[in-house]
């Protein structure tokens, strides 16, 4: 069985036909054909051809039965086991690392810092002055009528004009137009963003089953992701405490991601609470403990808008605490990420963060953004449903691989109805053209084939952008599969920022 594996493969030298591995049907590299593995991944390919099918089997059953008895599950809504309870899943854990080189990575970090950083602005922008819209950037439907932008945060003033303090941008490596491999930025995660537990569990795992690769490469710590997520967010504090108490609000233990809540919470020394923990007086943030109120100062909240506060969103609410916003608007506590983020991070809005770049910092973008169709626009919706069995459609307003349609893999009734949703909706949508992205060995079943790959950096914004060299790299396990979300079956890898 021969595969090209983008990501450990070079394109082959001139006139020696295209590079290839070949694997053994049931295992590890058994032989390279041509010159191209790339250098960053020699050492690994070399080492991974003398480790036997067995072991790799071995390590991987004792990853699965360690992350279980931890605990580290996903819940997947909407589907259910055979007693009709809803299911706790495992997120699959691949042995085989993702690396990245570390010219690569800094051309990456310097393009992440620019991207939050301009996203950070619009979002006050959008809030304040609206100067972006009185320029012509953005039209003014698509803020105002966005069903993300929240009017009451119209006016608020926060901590350093932060506005989303965590973000987890997804980036995908694919050819651009002279051929040549370029990352490029696919969605912008502002609101909630999940799955850092993952990436620092990972490389726990992989330290612990293959200390001896450690040796081999220089490989860029990440653990200290919480202790610059709690500077991040002690950072962002009501300018009038000097000690900020920080909290993690968790919708509670049927969320699908608790044990990321509980985990951070944990490393990172601080209460974890629920919205029953919490209550507002003279406009300050409190929680309950066994010796009395206790004042809050900052709450990473892991709850969406909606669900945050009972009395001025969604009144039957029973995940938020009453009064937050009042607290917020004056300025005694600090929510992480703040309301309204998502007006950033909509899909709708996506296609003009470039533009944003330009007019916040006068920079041309360092990553790209894939080319998009924006489907309110009557010719993007023309050429789009000419060309569904060919595109990525997703709802603007969708996440976690839901409300999407990937063209070549649809059935002929899938596509149809897509075309049935566009025309009804067609402002509810945008389209991508299908990327070939870069793919990379994966442990499989029946041994080692190639799986296509995203990653996802999280970047912290506090009195400076700062991330963890790397981030999450998922997966997607089925085979031809473009769908990497864990909700649709994606599993993790750990990726490897190389040190100079």
């Amino acid at each position: 069985m021969v595969h090209k594996f983008d990501e450990m493969f070079a394109q082959a030298p001139a006139g020696t036909g295209p590079v290839q591995f070949q694997a053994q049907s049931m295992g590890g590299m058994s032989q390279v054909q041509g010159q191209g593995i790339r250098g960053h991944y020699q050492t690994y390919a070399e080492w991974l051809a003398r480790q036997p099918d067995e072991l790799m089997r071995a390590r991987r059953d004792e990853a699965e039965m360690i992350f279980r008895r931890v605990g580290i599950t996903f819940a997947v809504y909407g589907a259910k086991d055979e007693d009709g309870s809803g299911t706790e899943r495992l997120i699959p854990f691949d042995l085989i690392p993702r690396i990245i080189p570390s010219d690569e990575w800094a051309l990456m970090e310097r393009g992440l810092v620019q991207r939050v950083t301009a996203l950070n602005r619009f979002i006050h922008d959008v809030y304040h002055d609206q100067e972006i819209i009185k320029a012509g950037v953005v039209p003014a439907e698509q803020i105002v009528g966005n069903q993300q932008f929240r009017p009451e945060m119209m006016g608020v003033n926060v901590p350093n004009q932060i506005y989303s303090h965590i973000a987890g941008i997804d980036i995908v490596r694919a050819p651009n137009a002279s051929g040549a491999g370029e990352y490029f930025v696919l969605e912008d995660n502002l609101r909630v963003p999940s799955g850092v537990s993952y990436m620092l569990e990972d490389r726990k795992m992989m330290m612990r089953l293959f200390p001896e690769l450690f040796s081999s490469y220089k490989v860029a710590p990440v653990m200290h992701y919480p202790d610059l997520l709690l500077e991040s967010l002690r950072a962002s504090a009501p300018s009038t405490t000097d000690e900020p108490t920080v909290v993690v609000l968790t919708p509670g233990m049927y969320n699908s991601a608790y044990f990321e809540h509980a985990f951070l919470a944990q490393q990172m020394g601080v209460e974890l609470v629920e919205g029953q923990d919490l209550f507002v007086k003279d406009n300050f943030a409190y929680m309950r403990t066994t010796r009395g109120p206790k004042r809050v100062d900052v709450i990473y909240r892991r709850v969406d808008d909606d669900f945050l506060d009972p009395s001025v969103f969604r009144p039957t609410s029973t995940l938020g605490c009453a009064g937050l916003l009042n607290a917020y608007r004056a300025g005694n506590v600090t929510l992480c990420n703040a309301i309204g983020t998502g007006i950033a991070d909509d899909k709708s809005i996506y296609p003009y963060v470039p533009k944003m770049i330009e007019f916040y910092m006068g920079e041309k973008p360092i990553l790209s953004n894939v080319p998009t169709y924006m489907c309110r626009n009557h010719d993007d919706l023309h050429y789009v449903l000419a060309n569904l069995q060919e595109l990525v459609v997703k709802e603007v307003h969708g996440a976690g691989g839901y409300g999407m349609l990937v063209g070549p893999a649809a059935t002929r009734q899938e596509i149809e109805d897509f075309r049935e949703a566009l025309k009804a909706n067609p402002a509810g949508y945008i389209a991508q053209p299908t990327l070939s992205l870069s793919s990379c060995p994966t442990f499989v079943e029946r041994g080692i084939a190639p799986r296509h790959i995203d990653l996802r950096p999280f970047v912290l914004s506090g009195k400076e952008v700062q991330m963890v060299p790397g981030g999450l790299t998922r997966v997607a396990l089925k085979e031809g599969s473009l769908v990497v979300n864990s909700s649709q079956g994606g599993g993790t890898k750990d990726t490897w920022i190389l040190e100079v």
